[in-house]
């Protein structure tokens, strides 16, 4: 089995760390002024890999928290994964020159494969993609557009390409904590040879448990987002098992 990963999410809107319902940015909670800060707390949870997105930046297709990405980049020592507003080639060097260990490519990979298959040639095991999906089919823009391509078919255009993972979201479940569309994301993982992380509604231990089982056994890891800022999900808790699955 793969080493799962939970992933603490970090989601900046004009440079504070908030949650989403549905990806809509009307539906923000704020959650911390100081998203560095916030991602020091998760450091020293325990955790070992920070999940992070600028929401303004996948709405304006390009970089727009860049200043408290690189602040939380100079506080903490973890691997950082990065999505939103990742569009183009040097966009993708420039986050990973700057100290990200993945950049996630979203929109621009439904729009734009072959940028995708560029990037990952490049940067092998650096580049992953975010395929976010409303009843199946892919969202782009921030979410604001839905497209006619299911998740599966855009998967598989990246099969060969060397990227590093799939970070499938299903939107419909996004920060209302009804837990992991596991049964969307394991039918991915298992039609497909790249690692598999699933996104959006975990809600509490059941969730990390149920990750954990023998079905699941291809997901790569979950984020988690919402219920870790309001206590829904006990870090300790959830890292332990995860320790325990491993060994």
């Amino acid at each position: 089995m793969e080493t799962v990963i939970l992933f603490p999410a970090i989601d900046l809107k004009n440079g504070q760390c908030v949650r989403l319902e549905q990806g809509d940015m009307a539906r923000a909670t704020v959650f911390n002024l100081n998203p560095a800060a916030q991602a020091e707390s998760f450091v020293e949870q325990g955790f070992e890999y920070l999940h992070v997105v600028d929401l303004d930046g996948a709405f304006a297709g390009k970089p727009v928290n860049a200043q408290a990405v690189e602040a939380m980049l100079k506080t903490i020592n973890i691997p950082v994964q990065l999505g939103g507003g990742i569009r183009d080639l040097a966009t993708v060097e420039a986050w990973l020159a700057k100290g990200i260990t993945r950049v996630i490519i979203g929109t621009a990979a439904v729009r734009d494969p072959e940028l995708v298959k560029a990037a990952a040639k490049k940067f092998p095991g650096r580049v992953a993609v975010g395929l976010d999906a409303r009843d199946g089919k892919v969202a782009v823009e921030g979410w604001a557009e839905t497209s006619q391509v299911t998740v599966l078919e855009i998967a598989q255009r990246f099969e060969d390409a060397g990227v590093a993972a799939i970070i499938f979201t299903d939107i419909a479940r996004d920060g209302l904590l009804k837990g992991l569309n596991l049964d969307a994301t394991i039918a991915l993982a298992d039609a497909i040879s790249i690692p598999v992380i699933a996104s959006g509604g975990l809600a509490s231990i059941e969730d990390v448990k149920a990750m954990l089982t023998p079905r699941a056994s291809k997901l790569a890891g979950a984020i988690a987002g919402r219920a870790l800022y309001d206590g829904r999900l006990d870090p300790s808790a959830a890292l332990t098992l995860i320790r325990n699955a491993r060994a």
